[in-house]
C-alpha cells in the first residue's frame, strides 16, 4: 500500500471535520448475525491493509513473546529486591499496596508499587516462581511492541510499523529489561502508550485522547516517579502547536489532560501521605517517612545534581565532568558501557527524525503526519539530554527509555524517504542513515573483539553495499531497490540481533544488569551488581571473560552451571580504588560466595553467609541449614530475622518463604527503625534472629554513628551468637552468657 504524505487519503491531516472514511457495512457470520468489528479487526486488520499485514503483525507479536520468554527462567528471582516485594505482595493486600519490602510492612521499596502489582498477582495466581514474576515483564514487552506498531501504523503503513516494532523488539537493553523485574519495563510501555494517545489527539482533536495520555503518564509516574514526566513538555507543546482545534479548546484539553495525570498518579500518593505513618510501612529511600521527598530528593532533583542523601555516592560533574555514575555529556550514551545497550540506531533515528521534518515542513499546522515526527522525536531527544547530563545515580538499564522513541522515528522516517525515493534528496538521506548506522554497528561490535569478529564486516560491508544501492533507488527497478532496502534493515538490525540472542541466553540477577556481550571499558554479560534505580557500585566493570573487576584489583566470576546454579566472587573495590565512596582506602580484600537457585528458580547471590558487600549488590547465598535455623518457630514471630540493606533480607526472606526486615532499606542508610524502636521489637518477641552483616553494619553510607550501625552494636553486645556454616546469627530471644 502507498500513503501520500503531502495530501492525506482518509483525511486526516485535514481537520476534525473530515477525520474518517465512511464505515464499511460490518460483515456477516454463517448464521446472518454481525461480526463485531473488533474481533474482524483483529483478525484482518484494517480494510484498507493489504492481506499480509495483520498475519504479518500477528507474527511479530508471536516471535516477541517466543523471543522473551525463551530461557526465562535462568534469572531465578533478577532482582531479588523487587521480588522479595513482589512475594510480601502475594502474601499482604497491605504491603501490596504500599509496595513493602515483607509482609509484615517495615519499610517500602525506594519506588512507587506499581510495577510491582502485575507480579505480585501473577504471584498471587500462580505461586512463587522466577516465571510467575518475570511473564507479566515479557507481557508488557510484547505490548509496547503492539503499542508502537499501532501508532506508527496509522500515520504511515503497515510496512512502517513491522520495522519499527522488529527495532523496538530487537534492542539489546530491551530484551533485558521486559525480561527483568525492575520498574522499567512498565514505564516504556506507558510511555509508548502516551505518545500513542497524543498522536490520536493530533489526529482528530478529541479530548478523550489527552485524557488516556494524562491517565498513562499519571500511572509511569506510580512505576518509576519523576521519570515518567521527562515527556510532558514535548507532547504538551507538540499538542499546543499542532491540534487541530482552536487555541482556547487545546489549552482546556491539555489542562484536562493535567488533572488525568494528577488524578491517575496522585490518588496513591495522597492516600500515603494521609495514612498514619505508625500504621504503614516506612518510605524506603527517604530519610524522614515521606514520600514526597523521595520523590523530590533521591528520586527527583538529585537524580540530576548528585545531591542524593542516602545514595551510595554522589554524581558526576557537569559538561563532560566524570563522577561516581560515569562522565556525563553529550556522548554518553554512545560511551564504551552504554553504546551497545541502546546506541545501534541513534544516528539512523536522529537523520530521519530531521529528514521527516522537512518532508513535512510545508504541510499544515495541523499535520498529523509531521506532528508524529515532533511526538516521538521530542520524547527522544528530551530523554537523550537528561540522561546524557543527569549527574546522580545512573545505570546502563535506564537507557530502555528510549527504546519506544528510537523505533518510530526508524519506521516512519524510512517509509516516508522510501515514497519519496525518486527524489535524489531522499535517496540520499535514506543512504546517509545506512551509512551511519553501518559505520556505528562497526564500532559498537568492534569494541567486543571476541565477540562474533566476522559480524562487523558484515555490518559495515553489507551496509555500505546497501547504501550504494539506496542512492540509486529511484532509478533501478522495483525488485533491486527492494533488495537494497531488504540488505540495509539485514545489515543494520544484525548487531544488535546478536546482542539480543546474546541477551536471552544468558541469566541476569542483582540490581545492576546489562544487555550482551563483555566490552572493553564497560560492563556486560551476566548478572552484575549494584542497586536498582538507587544504590549500587558505580565504576565497575567486565572484562571479556565475564570477570567482574572493581575499584583496584578486585575481581570475581559469574558462572552458569547446567543444573541452573550460579557461583560467583565479587570484589570490594569502588571508584578510584577507595572502597566505598567517600570511604577509606581500598585494602584489597577480596570476598566470595554462591548464587544459588532456592525454590522454583529463585535467585539469591553476592558474597558470603552474612552477605558483606555482596548482600548489598546480589543478595546473600542462603544454605539449607541457614533455611532450618530460620524456619524453626518462624511463625511466632512477625519477622523470622532482621538483615542490614535490602538484599539481604530479600534473599533469607524469597529462601524461606517468612518475613524479614530490612534495616536502614536498601542501603542500609535509612533511618528505620531507628534503636529504640528496634529494641522494643525484640522486647515484644517479633524478631527472632539478626544477620550479622559482614561489616556492613554502617549501611553504605559507612558512618560509624548510623543508625543501622547502632542496631548492630547493640545486638552483637547483648545477644547469643550463633553460627551457621559461615554465617553468623544472633538469638534475640537469648541474652550473650558474661
Amino acid at each position: 500500500m502507498t500513503v501520500h504524505f503531502d495530501q492525506p487519503t482518509t483525511g486526516r491531516d485535514a481537520g476534525p471535520d473530515s477525520r474518517t472514511l465512511p464505515p464499511a457495512p460490518a460483515p456477516t457470520l454463517a448464521s446472518g448475525t454481525p461480526q463485531r468489528p473488533f474481533l474482524r479487526r483483529l483478525r484482518h486488520g484494517r480494510p484498507e491493509d493489504p492481506r499480509w499485514a495483520r498475519p504479518a503483525f500477528l507474527a511479530l507479536l508471536l516471535a516477541t513473546a517466543v523471543l522473551y520468554l525463551y530461557n526465562l527462567s535462568a534469572s531465578g528471582y533478577a532482582n531479588s529486591f523487587y521480588s522479595a516485594a513482589v512475594q510480601a505482595g502475594s502474601q499482604s493486600w497491605k504491603a501490596f499496596f504500599f509496595g513493602s519490602l515483607d509482609a509484615a510492612g517495615a519499610i517500602t521499596v525506594d519506588k512507587p508499587p506499581a510495577a510491582l502489582w502485575p507480579m505480585a498477582l501473577s504471584v498471587r495466581l500462580f505461586g512463587l516462581s522466577s516465571w510467575a514474576i518475570l511473564a507479566p515483564e515479557v507481557l508488557m514487552g510484547v505490548g509496547t511492541v503492539a503499542v508502537v506498531y499501532a501508532a506508527v501504523r496509522r500515520r504511515f503503513s503497515p510496512a512502517a510499523g513491522l520495522i519499527a516494532g522488529v527495532v523496538l523488539a530487537l534492542t539489546p537493553v530491551a530484551a533485558l529489561m521486559f525480561r527483568f523485574n525492575n520498574p522499567d519495563a512498565l514505564l516504556a510501555l506507558l510511555m509508548a502508550a502516551a505518545c500513542y494517545f497524543v498522536i490520536r489527539a493530533l489526529e482528530d482533536g478529541r479530548t478523550k485522547w489527552l485524557l488516556w495520555a494524562g491517565a498513562a503518564i499519571g500511572f509511569a509516574f506510580l512505576a518509576k516517579t519523576l521519570q515518567a514526566f521527562l515527556i510532558l513538555p514535548p507532547l504538551a507543546l507538540v499538542h499546543g502547536v499542532c491540534a487541530p482545534v482552536t487555541v482556547r479548546k487545546r489549552i482546556g484539553q491539555l489542562a484536562a489532560g493535567l488533572a488525568a495525570i494528577v488524578v491517575s498518579g496522585g490518588w496513591w500518593v495522597a492516600i500515603v501521605e494521609l495514612w498514619p505513618a505508625s500504621s504503614r510501612p516506612y518510605i524506603g529511600g527517604s530519610q524522614n517517612n515521606s514520600f514526597l521527598e523521595l520523590t523530590f530528593g533521591y528520586n527527583g532533583l538529585g537524580r540530576l545534581n548528585g545531591d542524593e542523601t542516602g545514595s551510595v555516592g554522589g554524581g558526576g560533574g557537569g559538561g563532560n565532568g566524570g563522577g561516581a555514575w560515569g562522565e556525563t555529556g553529550w556522548d554518553r550514551l554512545f560511551g564504551s558501557s552504554i553504546g551497545g545497550q541502546i546506541s545501534w540506531l541513534i544516528p539512523a533515528a536522529l537523520i530521519l527524525l530531521v529528514a521527516g521534518l522537512v518532508a513535512t515542513r510545508k504541510s499544515r499546522r495541523t499535520s498529523a503526519t509531521r506532528g508524529a515526527f515532533l511526538v516521538w522525536g521530542g520524547a527522544l531527544l528530551t530523554t537523550m539530554l537528561v540522561f546524557s547530563y543527569m549527574q546522580g545515580i545512573f545505570h546502563e538499564y535506564y537507557t530502555v527509555a528510549l527504546a519506544p522513541y528510537i523505533a518510530p522515528l526508524v519506521g516512519m522516517g524510512a517509509a516516508l524517504l522510501w515514497e519519496k525515493r525518486d527524489k535524489a534528496w531522499a535517496s540520499l538521506t535514506l543512504a546517509a542513515a545506512m551509512t551511519a548506522t553501518a559505520a556505528w554497528g562497526y564500532v559498537l561490535l568492534n569494541r567486543s573483539s571476541d565477540y562474533l569478529p566476522w559480524l562487523k564486516w558484515l555490518v559495515l560491508v553489507g551496509g555500505l553495499t546497501a547504501a550504494l544501492g539506496l542512492i540509486f533507488a529511484g532509478r533501478l527497478g522495483r525488485r533491486m531497490a527492494l533488495g537494497a532496502a531488504g540488505l540495509g534493515l539485514v545489515a543494520a538490525l544484525a548487531g544488535p540481533a546478536a546482542y539480543t540472542l546474546t541477551t536471552v541466553n544468558e541469566g541476569h540477577s542483582g540490581s545492576i544488569v546489562t544487555a550482551g556481550p563483555a566490552v572493553a571499558g564497560g560492563r556486560g554479560g551476566p548478572g552484575g551488581g549494584g542497586a536498582p534505580g538507587g544504590g549500587g557500585f558505580p565504576g565497575a566493570g567486565r572484562n571479556q571473560q565475564g570477570q567482574n573487576q572493581q575499584g583496584q584489583n578486585q575481581q570475581g566470576q559469574n558462572q552458569q552451571n547446567g543444573n541452573g546454579n550460579a557461583e560467583g566472587q565479587q570484589g570490594n573495590g569502588f571508584p578510584g580504588g577507595g572502597g566505598f565512596p567517600g570511604g577509606g582506602p581500598n585494602q584489597n580484600q577480596q570476598g566470595q560466595g554462591q548464587n544459588r537457585q532456592n525454590g522454583d528458580g529463585g535467585r539469591t547471590g553476592g558474597m558470603g553467609g552474612g552477605g558483606g558487600v555482596g548482600g548489598l549488590l546480589n543478595g546473600a547465598s542462603v544454605s539449607s541449614e541457614a533455611k532450618k535455623l530460620l524456619a524453626t518457630d518462624a511463625d511466632r514471630y512477625t519477622w523470622a530475622a532482621a538483615a542490614i540493606g535490602a538484599q539481604n533480607a530479600a534473599s533469607y526472606q524469597l529462601s524461606t518463604g517468612d518475613p524479614v526486615m530490612a534495616i536502614g532499606g536498601f542501603n542500609g542508610t535509612d533511618p528505620s527503625p531507628t534503636l529504640a524502636q528496634f529494641k522494643k521489637y525484640v522486647a515484644d518477641g517479633k524478631i527472632h534472629y539478626f544477620i550479622a552483616s559482614g561489616g556492613m553494619g554502617g549501611g553504605m553510607g559507612g558512618s560509624s554513628d548510623g543508625t543501622s550501625s547502632r542496631i548492630t552494636s547493640w545486638v552483637e553486645a547483648t545477644f547469643k551468637k550463633v553460627t551457621v556454616g559461615s554465617t553468623t546469627f544472633y538469638d534475640l530471644t537469648q541474652k550473650a552468657s558474661s
